[in-house]
């Protein structure tokens, strides 16, 4: 593989030395480009964009074609696993995801097989290799998942929900069940975060998008846990070097000292704390990434400057600090606001790293 010409987003990630504070953006390649919807509406749905390797690796580029971004994320879906597992996906507009065969009795729950990465999940194996070869070592390249429980509640509730009526019902109803189905989707995740190192993924992330819904013993229980035992499954070295592992839990700033025992090299913080504070709570046990609202892109690029400067005097001086926002930026924002928000993480970053 070609050698990194940038790699300050992995040395961040491992708390070694950098010249400036690296920065990405969850949901970089989105509906904020008029690039990206003009090649999503060549591909013909959402679904048909994920899986076509050529038009995800299209889409993965085109935020690093706009802006100096210090990493590039797989163009890829969280479903794509229990869609692989046989459920059934589909998208609706307006609507979201939905599964045609939900998993919620027991007997669901038995025949679900483990996908093979390399044979049910191949279209996501064959953009990452192709992803590689056309960054040609600009930048690295992160590979993700969704979260055990996230990924779980999708496939008990059948789509998306805001009570998790059903999911939430067998985990305090039925808990052996609900460990059951965990104990699967942590296979099939391990296997699918495996399978795109091997095929040249750099960094990992794994997005516990509704691990905030649950109260501090269940947050402990039902995903803390899985994603532990996913991280200690992980290939942690390619290439000849460490590859870091990224826990983001939403809403999960009470959780952050149990989170950084996991196993990860960093954690995601979201908005609703002070970076500062997360860093004196972990202290240097894991790095942080984060954690700008995305909301602020919607303000002048004065106003977002402004931010960026008050999160990283927040964090304060030296290194493990990746920038990014609380979530992913809005369908809404200006393309030239993610510009000035980058280029004010580079400028505004030097001084802390003298």
């Amino acid at each position: 593989m070609t050698p990194l010409e940038n790699d300050r987003f992995l040395r961040a990630l491992l708390r070694e030395p950098v010249d400036v504070t690296p920065v990405w953006i969850m949901r970089q390649a989105g509906r904020y480009l008029p690039e990206y919807r003009e090649t999503r509406a060549r591909a013909g749905s959402f679904l048909a964009l994920c899986q076509t390797p050529d038009l995800a690796c299209e889409v993965t580029l085109q935020p690093l074609d706009r802006f100096p971004l210090d990493a590039a994320i797989l163009f890829s879906d969280i479903l794509t696993v229990p869609d692989a597992m046989g459920l059934g996906l589909g998208f609706e507009e307006g609507e979201g995801p939905r599964f045609e065969r939900p998993v919620r009795r027991a007997g669901d729950i038995a025949a679900l097989p483990v996908p093979d990465p390399e044979r049910e999940l191949r279209y996501v194996m064959d953009a990452v290799r192709l992803i590689r070869r056309e960054l040609a070592g600009r930048v690295p390249l992160i590979g993700f998942s969704g979260s055990p429980w996230t990924l779980a509640t999708y496939m008990v509730e059948g789509g998306t929900s805001k009570e998790f009526r059903i999911a939430k019902g067998m985990l305090y109803d039925d808990p052996s069940r609900m460990h059951e189905l965990l104990e699967k989707v942590t296979r099939a995740v391990t296997a699918y975060l495996n399978a795109q190192v091997a095929a040249g993924a750099q960094a990992l992330m794994i997005f516990d998008t509704w691990g905030g819904a649950l109260s501090t013993r269940a947050y402990r229980e039902f995903s803390l846990a899985y994603m532990a035992r996913v991280v200690e499954g992980l290939s942690r070295v390619a290439e000849g070097r460490r590859v870091p592992v990224i826990l983001f839990t939403k809403g999960g700033a009470s959780w952050l000292e149990d989170m950084a025992g996991s196993g990860c090299d960093a954690l995601g913080v979201d908005w609703t704390l002070e970076i500062g504070e997360a860093r004196r709570r972990v202290g240097d046990r894991v790095a942080l990434q984060g954690n700008m609202d995305p909301s602020v892109l919607y303000a002048s690029p004065e106003k977002i400057r402004a931010e960026v400067a008050a999160i990283l005097a927040s964090y304060g001086p030296g290194t493990g600090h990746v920038f990014n926002l609380g979530h992913g930026v809005h369908p809404q924002v200006r393309p030239e606001h993610v510009g000035a928000f980058v280029e004010a993480v580079h400028d505004l970053s030097r001084p802390y790293h003298s």
